[in-house]
């Protein structure tokens, strides 16, 4: 049984955006696993497939109304 990997390039056209997102995932410490090898990163089948049922939703969670103050602006003449 072989294990499947994909390296950065290809995973980033199976999702369809930019490799650059996949480092800062990396930094950050999101995104799937990963496997560094000499200097090589790579993703098993089998991480991005557990990652991509972790991303599974019904439907968008709706957002909250921020709380943002609101600062009374002064016309130039009031000043």
């Amino acid at each position: 049984m072989s294990i499947r990997h994909l390296n950065q390039i290809e995973l980033s056209r199976r999702w369809g955006f930019s490799p650059r997102t996949l480092e800062g995932w990396r930094w950050f410490g999101k995104g799937p696993t990963f496997v560094k090898v000499g200097g090589r990163v790579l993703y098993r089948l089998e991480d991005i497939e557990t990652f991509e049922a972790t991303q599974l939703r019904q439907r968008t969670p709706r957002r909250r109304k921020s709380r943002t103050s609101t600062i009374d602006a002064k016309d130039d003449d009031d000043a």
